[in-house]
């Protein structure tokens, strides 16, 4: 709370267009920081260099970049939150083409460790929702764009199936939900034509740890998740698909008709 100086002059009100300048202003400068604590981060990290090498080859430079860095900022959501619960974490882990991984101490709290899981994808929500703020204010495609892009990368990680973070997520409300989250898996892969060496690259990360969870050895975590607990997970995990959902409606709904490039 602050006082008023007497002394000082009354300030001109700000008009409409000054207001959302500020606003803006404001939310490059967040931006910025957020940016540069990531680009500190990801310096050093040989694999970051080398996708990034990758992904712009491939994909041209804007939207290679784009690409690398909604995959970074859903990393980084992971690994904040391992910090943030006082879990030693490393520094993700950038495989091209296939995304990236952070590996960190096992939570001894599994609804801590849903929240963990949940990080990225809600990381990714924030970043589509200011690169949806940045695109209308702006008019400019490029930024609706990212965050289309962002979000409907962060909405296929919310699949409830392993290795995804949302089968880490529904592994803590109700592990038999995992079977519908295969389901729901097969369907994407063949709407989207995910490469079928990459369907049986998922298939083996994902299948034996829930198989082993539905045969009857379920982690041991699970016995001290309350009903409360699942009920807060699982009103987290709908409230960020439920977002991405709608980000990816908006911005797509948004963009230009008639096309264009990146």
């Amino acid at each position: 709370m602050t006082e008023d100086d007497p002394t000082e002059e009354p300030q001109p009100k700000k008009n409409g267009k000054g207001a959302a300048a500020g606003s803006l202003g404001a939310l490059a400068l967040l931006a910025i920081k957020y940016v540069a604590i990531a680009a500190k981060l990801l310096a050093g990290s040989w694999t970051f260099l080398l996708s990034l090498v990758f992904y712009v080859a491939f994909f041209g430079w804007r939207l290679g970049i784009v690409i690398l860095f909604v995959i970074a900022a859903h990393e980084l959501g992971h690994y904040f939150a391992y910090r943030a619960y006082g879990l030693q974490a490393r520094l993700p882990v950038f495989i091209p083409f296939l995304g990236a991984y952070t590996q960190g101490a096992i939570a001894p709290d599994l609804e801590e460790d849903a929240y963990i899981a949940l990080a990225g994808p809600l990381t990714g929500l924030v970043l589509s929702a200011a690169c949806y703020a940045v695109g209308i204010a702006l008019h400019d495609r490029f930024w609706l764009a990212c965050a289309d892009i962002s979000a409907f990368l962060n909405l296929f990680n919310m699949i409830p199936v392993l290795p995804f973070d949302g089968g880490r997520v529904i592994g803590a409300v109700w592990p038999p939900l995992w079977i519908a989250g295969i389901a729901l898996f097969v369907l994407a892969a063949v709407w989207l034509h995910v490469p079928i060496f990459l369907v049986i690259l998922i298939a083996l990360l994902g299948i034996p740890a829930m198989w082993s969870a539905l045969r009857g050895s379920p982690d041991p975590r699970s016995l001290a998740m309350t009903l409360a607990a699942r009920i807060r997970v699982s009103v987290w995990y709908v409230a960020t698909a439920a977002g991405l959902v709608m980000l990816i409606g908006s911005a797509h709904g948004a963009l230009p008709s008639n096309g264009g490039t990146l």
